[in-house]
């Protein structure tokens, strides 16, 4: 019988720490660069998300200056108008104001005075960028009241 002062049964036990200790550590290793990787992905995912949601607004720029600035004339098949966000220099929209219908007059549909007036129609698409190839597009219906005419008469607008 072997007693625990045996010198057989101490050589066993000693070093069984070591591996323990060295395979815990390796785990432990894994579990911190997982972390890592995962915080890094997330600090990726939010700054992809700010870089949409700032395309979102230089779409929503460019909605604004199409109305400012957009010529609503049914004798121009394409107006554009593009430039860089304020304050936003790496921000772009560039906003194209298409005539619907081809610029032809559309007519009231109820009887009395509505008779004596049109509307031209018009579709304002803006498209908004910004870093990371991030895009957002918006489009915008207009329609522009006018005195009635069968034809349009020209440029000069309405």
């Amino acid at each position: 019988m072997l007693t625990t002062n045996h010198p057989l049964r101490r050589a066993r036990s000693q070093g069984a720490a070591l591996p323990i200790a060295l395979i815990l550590l390796a785990i432990l290793t894994m579990l911190a660069v997982a972390g890592m990787r995962s915080a890094g992905m997330g600090f990726i995912m939010a700054g992809n998300e700010q870089y949409r949601e700032r395309a979102f607004v230089a779409s929503e720029v460019g909605i604004e200056q199409g109305m400012a600035f957009g010529t609503f004339n049914p004798s121009t098949p394409t107006v554009t108008v593009a430039g860089a966000v304020p304050n936003a220099p790496t921000d772009n929209y560039t906003a194209n104001l298409l005539r619907q219908l081809n610029g032809v007059p559309q007519g009231a549909l109820w009887g009395s005075s509505w008779n004596s007036f049109s509307t031209f129609h018009f579709q304002l698409a803006s498209t908004g960028t910004s870093v990371r190839n991030a895009t957002a597009l918006h489009n915008q219906g207009v329609a522009v009241i006018a005195p009635y005419s069968s034809t349009f008469n020209g440029p000069g607008g309405l």
